[in-house]
């Protein structure tokens, strides 16, 4: 399993023969230096770089490029060296960017000959720098590890050989930059464009407006090379142009990409890319149109300057909707991206600067002790002392900005939360007072808050894209529970119900009238008085289904329904189901689970939760794990494919870019609130309208 770093994090390395895989959007150097136990270079011959690519144990790449491979054998290492640092940088003189801010953020990888990945580090945080030390392979008590380094200066690669101590270090710099400059020379350029009318070579100008469907919103600019609408639309809760991770813990839905629209059912209208019913945009004797019939080709407008600029040295005053989109939701959508992202990356800065702190006190204190004068008297307490004044000015600097961030955060939170529209909000949001039925489906959904332990006061909205991706499980096991306060296994389930409950209303409040469908599997009985407001308000399709023969009535109907809409859309006619055929989304329900399943309707449920997605059938399991330990790993698959969420506040949802184990909190209805009622009673009236 790949070790994804953060700046000053380690990890052991038990291979001695490995490859450095570098990738950047740009051309860049890739280097490496030798260093000694304080990390000193003793002279130039210590430094592999394209002028001179191999050394004793290590081979770089031989001119600058936008991917490299480094090739190291620990076990060739002369003995003085104790460590291998990892450089990148810009190449001088040659027209290209000269600083990281403006390039893709670079990504390195640590890998065994055979390709699998050992650790891996996104270098993160650069702007004005124009070199950078990425990464470290270190020897300590006989064996070897990897650390995140991500120091990146501004002076370029002269300013990185003089920090690690090399006296030449102009000289090798100047000699550096002059033989990546001869490599691009010697380069073949790229053929001229053609110009004898080879029309399979030249695109078209999309035709249609940003959502491919008509012209572009009034005042939009006109058509520009394709991107996203969103600034986060195809990375994860971690920064503009990283490597999207597994599982981004936005909701788990990997939520997908965040900002990227998810895949809407076949039948609701429209073909997709490569669906035999999707007429061809091309035209005789005209030119071909590449461009994809679902992606934006006009940029997003600016948000409205609703706010006056700060004052110089000032932070900038917070506005609601102060993020790039087509509207407000879309802006709003993308500003609480935008707030995950800066609580993310301030918490990753604040963690690396402790751990640093901490390694810096470490080595200090080991090089006290290793000394025996040392060890007693005036001169050893005095180097203890100074370390530990030095680990107590690091922690509080990092601190002191973190607190910072925070406060600005806070204070935006503040700005936001009153406007969300009640797909983003809470249910105490006075946005809920004004609720009327929409006309159609908003872009995301609230699942519940986050927040971190740095920032407990601070919640950021959890938002998924809609239509869902994949089902939703409220884990009723009482492992749940954050700090153990639930012990009652009857109350833990009656609090699952009541959030499965909430998460449905919620559902059924944000989508138009007629287009989303419930249905409830209660095989016991138990879940009456928590499914009291749905059922009194009318909003189910049907009653709940109890017992064994409500089971298999209400799988055998979703299953042969799922089965139906895929023959029409394998069939390349998604618009031939047969009349009156709800097209509406579908809410699969469960709870009690096992109880009154047997092993055709579990067979169904897991068909349901990998296949009902993508044809519009949800669900949503209130379950406790080990209830149906029985089944073995036959339903492990079942669990994987379902996001999990808990009644309670659970830490579980992990982000893997920076490695943040965020707590997660549900969006259950304040007590004694009557919105969850009032809300329903406007979808049954509009529903029955609708009929």
């Amino acid at each position: 399993m790949t070790a994804e770093l953060v700046r000053g994090q380690n990890h052991p390395l038990s291979q001695a023969r490995l490859e450095i895989r570098v990738s950047a959007g740009a051309p860049i150097v890739a280097g490496a230096t030798l260093g000694d136990e304080q990390g000193k270079i003793h002279g130039v011959e210590w430094v592999a770089h394209p002028g001179a690519p191999t050394l004793p144990g290590l081979e770089v790449s031989r001119q600058a490029a936008a991917d490299h491979r480094l090739a190291v054998d620990l076990d060739a290492m002369p003995e003085a060296v104790h460590r291998v640092s990892v450089l990148l940088a810009l190449p001088v003189g040659v027209g290209g960017p000269t600083r990281f801010g403006a390039v893709p953020t670079p990504f390195v990888a640590v890998t065994g000959l055979d390709g699998v990945e050992i650790a891996s580090y996104t270098v993160t945080g650069l702007e004005a720098e124009s070199a950078v030390v990425a990464l470290e392979l270190y020897r300590r008590q006989g064996a070897w590890k990897v650390r995140a380094i991500g120091q990146g200066y501004a002076g370029g690669l002269a300013d990185l050989f003089t920090d690690q101590g090399l006296p030449q270090a102009h000289q090798l710099a100047g000699g550096i930059n002059e033989a990546v400059a001869q490599g691009v020379a010697r380069s073949v350029p790229a053929p001229p464009p053609r110009t004898d009318g080879d029309r399979s070579r030249q695109a078209a100008a999309p035709a249609l407006g940003p959502d491919q469907s008509g012209p572009a919103p009034q005042g939009a600019p006109g058509p520009v090379p394709p991107q996203q609408t969103s600034p986060y639309g195809t990375q994860p809760p971690g920064g503009p142009g990283q490597p999207t991770p597994p599982n981004s813990p936005y909701g788990a839905q990997t939520p997908g990409a965040p900002g990227q629209p998810a895949p809407q059912p076949p039948y609701q209208g429209g073909t997709g890319a490569g669906d035999p019913a999707q007429p061809s945009t091309s035209t005789s004797g005209g030119p071909i149109d590449y461009s994809h019939p679902r992606r934006q080709s006009a940029a997003p407008p600016p948000p409205p300057p609703t706010a006056p600029p700060a004052q110089p040295g000032q932070p900038a005053q917070p506005v609601a909707g102060d993020a790039t989109g087509w509207s407000m939701d879309e802006r709003l959508y993308n500003q609480v991206w935008g707030m995950f992202e800066d609580l993310a990356r301030t918490a990753a800065a604040y963690r690396s600067a402790v751990d640093f702190a901490d390694s810096r006190m470490e080595k200090e204190l080991d090089q006290v002790l290793s000394d025996p004068r040392s060890r007693i008297g005036g001169q050893g307490d005095a180097a203890r002392e100074a370390a530990q004044a030095k680990h107590s000015q690091l922690v509080n600097q990092a601190r002191a900005a973190l607190d910072r961030d925070i406060a600005q955060l806070t204070a935006e939170s503040d700005v936001v939360e009153p406007a969300l529209p009640p797909a983003y909000a809470r249910w105490d949001n006075p946005a809920w007072h004004g609720y009327r039925v929409p006309m159609e489906i908003p872009m995301a959904l609230r699942l519940g808050d986050l927040h971190l332990p740095e920032s407990a006061d601070l919640r950021i909205p959890m938002l998924v894209r809609l239509p869902l991706e994949r089902g939703l499980w409220i884990d009723s096991g009482r492992d749940g529970s954050l700090d153990g306060s639930f012990t009652d296994a009857h109350d833990l389930r009656r609090l699952a119900m009541d959030t499965a409950v909430a998460h449905a209303a919620r559902l059924l409040a944000v989508y138009p009238a007629g287009e989303f469908t419930v249905h409830v599997i209660d095989p016991a009985g138990s879940g009456a008085q928590a499914l009291a407001p749905l059922v009194q308000t009318g909003v189910l399709a049907a009653p709940p289904a109890v017992g064994a023969a409500g089971v298999a009535d209400v799988l055998a109907r979703l299953t042969q329904r799922v089965d139906l809409v895929q023959m029409a859309v394998r069939a390349g006619a998604p618009d031939s189901l047969p009349p009156g055929f709800d097209t509406s989304q579908q809410l699969l329900i469960v709870n009690d689970f096992p109880h009154g399943f047997d092993d055709r309707a579990v067979n169904q449920l897991r068909y349901l939760a990998d296949e009902g997605s993508v044809v519009g059938v949800h669900l949503m399991m209130v379950a406790d794990r080990e209830e149906a330990a029985g089944y073995g790993p036959l339903l492990d698959p079942l669990w994987r494919s379902l996001l999990r969420l808990t009644p309670v506040p659970d830490d579980h949802l992990a982000d893997p870019w920076v490695g943040h184990a965020w707590t997660y909190e549900p969006p259950l209805v304040p007590p004694g609130s009557q919105v969850l009622q009032q809300v329903l009673a406007q979808v049954a009236e509009a529903r029955a309208k609708y009929r």
